[in-house]
């Protein structure tokens, strides 16, 4: 089911969307598993020709984007049930066929980040153990692992653009603690921010690709804060205007931010701190984690919400310009779990081009991945 917000009446101010999005494939499981496979992030590698997820499922599951999007007849090297609607066709695979490899890690994961500079082969991951940890894919062992954090869950971890070795992670333990790997086994923290007296849970940690010295953090004090990584005593600056927890902070360009909330809704902010520029509202989100993302260079915002659709923003207009509701899949055909469930994830493609990629995962561990083309101007 797709909404589009547009309308040739629309008056120039209004919402327009300059984008015909499609469902390219879908993914889930044959199984009938009673495991909670919950998919609570999606990464994109460096190339974005590799697609990372983790979840409640314990499970690093490791993607190629020609295995994701609809193959052609002479390259189809898995089992694919092809549904066509008009001009349109999706495709629908199984985790098992489509999943290059996976590698089982020792906990639930709240967080993937690729590693800068490693050309793909290193990933990062943290979890609800409190535990960060790094991957090499290449051999499908892992290489790092930090517990510092008192065993308290880490929501959210990054790296420096600047220095690759320099890594962040956010905790229920209410800190966030930058820290690199090459000082001493476990990594030395470098820098440890307590954003609140109280200890509230830092939920999400980035790094400014555009501004080195920066990194922000969103914390269930309602608040996002921005710190200068080469002094931490205090954050720079400070962005207050949500009413529940800060679940997600995202650079959408060299002057922007977005957060996300509990509040069900997204706030666009001037990086320096000057004030708020934009609220988006439609997505429900009061209580869960659902993801966030940010498409640079086409200025799309995408997130998921709790009843189980998928939602396109463009940064200039505060409401949606695209919505997609998941249809049930597998088991939620038969035991209607599919009225609780929620769009847990969602990760842009970030490529230059007229054409964009979106992919977003559900509390039942189904991956839909959607495509856009820019329309033509008449």
């Amino acid at each position: 089911m797709d909404i589009n917000f547009s309308s040739q009446d629309d008056q120039q101010s209004a919402a327009r969307c300059d984008w015909d999005f499609s469902l390219s494939t879908v993914v889930s499981s044959a199984a009938n598993t009673t495991v909670s496979d919950t998919l609570g992030v999606i990464e994109f590698d460096p190339s974005n020709t590799i697609l990372a997820t983790g979840g409640i499922a314990r499970k690093i599951r490791i993607y190629t984007l020609s295995s994701l999007l609809l193959p052609h007849e002479e390259t189809v090297s898995v089992s694919v049930t092809v549904q066509s609607q008009g001009e349109r066709s999706t495709a629908f695979l199984d985790h098992a066929n489509a999943c290059n490899y996976y590698i089982s890690t020792p906990a639930k994961l709240s967080s993937l980040r690729w590693k800068p500079g490693s050309d793909g082969r290193v990933l990062g991951s943290g979890d609800y153990d409190g535990v960060v940890m790094e991957y090499d894919l290449e051999r499908k062992v892992s290489i790092f692992e930090r517990d510092e954090h008192g065993g308290r869950r880490v929501w959210s971890m990054d790296y420096s653009h600047s220095d690759p070795f320099l890594g962040a992670s956010g905790s229920d333990d209410g800190t966030m603690q930058m820290w690199d790997p090459r000082l001493g086994e476990g990594g030395r923290c470098v820098a440890k921010v307590q954003p609140t007296v109280a200890r509230s849970p830092v939920c999400c940690v980035e790094f400014d690709p555009f501004e080195d010295a920066l990194v922000a953090v969103g914390c269930a004090d309602r608040k996002a804060y921005a710190y200068d990584v080469r002094r931490t005593a205090e954050p720079v600056y400070t962005f207050d205007g949500h009413t529940k927890t800060v679940t997600y902070v995202r650079f959408l360009d060299g002057r922007t931010m977005i957060t996300a909330s509990t509040d069900g809704c997204l706030k666009l902010w001037n990086v320096d701190g000057s004030g708020l520029i934009r609220t988006y509202k439609g997505h429900v989100n009061s209580r869960s984690f659902v993801g966030l993302s940010v498409w640079r260079h086409g200025g799309l915002v995408g997130c998921g919400s709790e009843n189980n659709q998928v939602f396109v923003y463009d940064k200039r207009w505060g409401e949606p310009i695209w919505v997609h509701g998941f249809e049930p899949t597998g088991r939620d055909r038969l035991d209607h779990d599919h009225d609780h469930g929620f769009v847990s994830s969602v990760c842009w493609r970030q490529v230059t081009e007229e054409q964009c990629t979106l992919v977003a995962g559900g509390s039942n561990g189904v991956l839909h991945v959607f495509s856009g083309k820019r329309k033509s101007e008449t």
